[in-house]
């Protein structure tokens, strides 16, 4: 796995509301959490951030939303699921091609470690 700093100090958050609230619980509750986190820490970022679709020429609105785009960065998907599948890793690939974005990170909150739901991209 490739982290950045700033992918570190997110991850760091995200290891904190792991910490404290465990596995089993809504993604919502954890994008919230999260969220929370990341003002603490001082970290800049965009919650439910819009993603257009750019298609021939025009820039459409298809109703895409980053769970959080950080320092205009690093995109960051969340889960809370029994595992990742290939359908969660192709979306947020899809999200780092589509915003033209370098890396990103699929965390999944619905594991016992938290470093066994992380995941790291690089586009």
């Amino acid at each position: 796995m490739v982290f950045s700093e700033l992918s570190r100090r997110v991850i760091g958050c995200a290891i904190e509301v792991h910490r404290v609230l465990g596995p089993g619980l809504l993604e919502l509750t954890y994008e919230r959490c999260l969220l929370h986190e990341l003002k603490l820490a001082g970290i800049g970022f965009g919650n439910q951030h819009p993603l257009p679709v750019k298609y021939k020429g025009e820039v459409l609105d298809c109703g895409y939303r980053l769970d959080f785009l950080v320092e205009n960065q690093l995109v960051v998907e969340l889960k809370s699921a029994e595992r990742i599948t290939g359908v969660h890793e192709a979306q947020l690939l899809t999200y780092l091609k589509l915003g033209g974005f370098r890396q990103g990170l699929l965390i999944n909150f619905n594991v016992r470690r938290l470093r066994d739901g992380l995941k790291s991209y690089i586009n």
